[in-house]
């Protein structure tokens, strides 16, 4: 499958779920065209997790120039507010950047803007850490301001517990704030957006299908080379299927559990992010799969 016809001087953005082929439409594209691949995905900018965040391999890298692909430390921070700094200088001049991931959030703050939000101070990110390991996301979902609680994905934690640290630390909700969102980096009307569509069981297979490829691949073995330094308070211990290779390695676990508890997660995952896609995507021109 090729993406329809577009213009080589202006930018390209590839959006959709895990397992979707768009990592290999936007390698095509290049090829065909010219370009830089730059990376939106929130778990391929993690080091040492290449395998199991389908990163793309090296051949890939060698077949087209890439951009902002796990040049993170694994147990770093890094925010929206990060990858757009860093994403920043790829939009003037130089190759047509291709950008490609499944993070709606990413593709949202670059086409919409982004409020400058300050940082949350180190020990109330603590307190909410250790907050919504011991209760859940709940408890901190109550307490949000209605406006907060109305905008944001009350099924993610890490969201509720992100909205949370904005208003205790600030006193003001998190949607107060994005009302006071900057112009964007990138325009949607300035770029090529495409939002891969595909049909939920043919996804279901394929994810599968792809799990299965991992672990052939080695993910295993690159699960048991990062269990000396398995933080799983750390963002880059959300990669799909991370907590349940480690969760077996660590005896709490049968191997065949694992995978099948890994596939679940990862079509659960699949699910919240074309919810994403079909609620805050809808000017996209969508690709439909299956």
């Amino acid at each position: 499958m090729q993406l329809p016809f577009t213009d080589p001087d202006r930018p390209v953005l590839i959006a959709g779920p895990t397992a979707s082929g768009k990592s290999a439409l936007a390698l095509d594209l290049a090829a065909r065209q010219g370009g830089v691949i730059i990376n939106a995905d929130a778990l391929q900018v993690f080091e040492r997790w290449r395998i199991l965040t389908a990163r793309p391999s090296d051949a890939d890298e060698a077949a087209a120039p890439h951009a902002l692909y796990g040049h993170v430390g694994l147990n770093d921070d890094y925010s929206v507010g990060h990858w757009l700094r860093e994403v920043a200088p790829f939009l003037t001049g130089g190759k047509r950047p291709i950008i490609v991931g499944g993070t709606g959030l990413y593709f949202t703050s670059l086409t919409n803007g982004l409020a400058e939000i300050p940082a949350t101070p180190p020990e109330l990110r603590t307190q909410a850490n250790a907050r919504r390991a011991a209760e859940g996301h709940g408890g901190m979902l109550a307490e949000l301001d209605a406006a907060s609680a109305a905008r944001i994905d009350q099924q993610n934690p890490m969201r509720v517990q992100r909205a949370w640290e904005v208003l205790q630390a600030t006193g003001r909700g998190i949607a107060a704030w994005q009302d006071d969102t900057p112009p964007p980096l990138l325009p949607l009307g300035d770029a090529q957006a495409f939002v891969l569509m595909p049909d939920r069981d043919w996804l279901n297979e394929r994810i599968e299908s792809r799990f299965g490829l991992m672990m052939d691949e080695g993910a295993l073995d690159e699960a048991r080379a990062i269990l000396p330094d398995w933080d799983p308070g750390a963002l880059s211990a959300r990669a799909i299927g991370a907590p349940e290779l480690i969760a077996h390695l660590q005896g709490d676990m049968d191997l065949d559990a694992a995978i099948d508890a890994a596939v679940t997660a990862t079509r659960q995952f699949a699910k919240r992010q074309r919810t994403w896609f079909r609620a805050r995507m809808r000017d996209w021109t969508p690709i439909s799969l299956g």
